[in-house]
């Protein structure tokens, strides 16, 4: 269910954009429409923080590093509050205090939000669709030198590691368990 955020600029007219996101008991902003990350605005502490979806790894990091360096371009985190979380694989930030009254520093950081996953969709359309097309026709279409026809594997009495005879293995005390 998408959430429609009205963000007011005195310069500017009114702009609507829309979002796959909750609004949780507390109030906090919960966006899922990135990859790989959920992103949560915590209204009553003014944070942003990014948690990883399925699993861990680099490319958890990587995300999180670019959304809180877009964060930190835009103005709307302070630089040195970037830290881990307290949850596993975690990331956060303090939102900057706005100057001006009638500005929100959670529109505005939603706002950036938005303009972020917009060019982090540009970027994913871009690898990740291209290295799922060539995954599946390195799976379904190998290469000669990646394939062998059936029959072409030479079988032999003795292969690998495994002594045949030997009730454990090759390696600890195996000639006390030979029969």
């Amino acid at each position: 269910m998408p959430i429609n955020i009205t963000v007011k600029t005195p310069d500017k007219p009114q702009r609507i954009i829309s979002l796959n996101a909750r609004k949780a008991i507390n109030g906090d902003i919960m966006i899922f429409d990135h990859k790989i990350l959920d992103i949560v605005v915590i209204v009553e502490k003014k944070k942003v923080v990014a948690f990883a979806k399925d699993s861990f790894g680099d490319e958890i990091y990587n995300s999180q590093d670019r959304l809180f360096e877009f964060l930190r371009k835009k103005g709307i985190i302070v630089a040195e509050s970037v830290q881990a979380g307290n949850v596993y694989g975690s990331m956060e930030a303090t939102l900057n205090k706005p100057s001006e009254e009638d500005v929100s520093s959670i529109n505005s950081a939603i706002l950036s939000i938005y303009n972020f996953l917009n060019e982090e969709q540009k970027y994913y359309d871009s690898v990740y669709d291209d290295y799922e097309d060539q995954e599946i026709d390195y799976l379904t279409d190998p290469e000669a030198e990646d394939s062998t026809e059936l029959g072409e594997v030479p079988h032999e009495e003795k292969k690998g590691s495994l002594i045949p005879g030997y009730v454990r293995g090759p390696y600890g005390m195996t000639t006390f368990y030979r029969y």
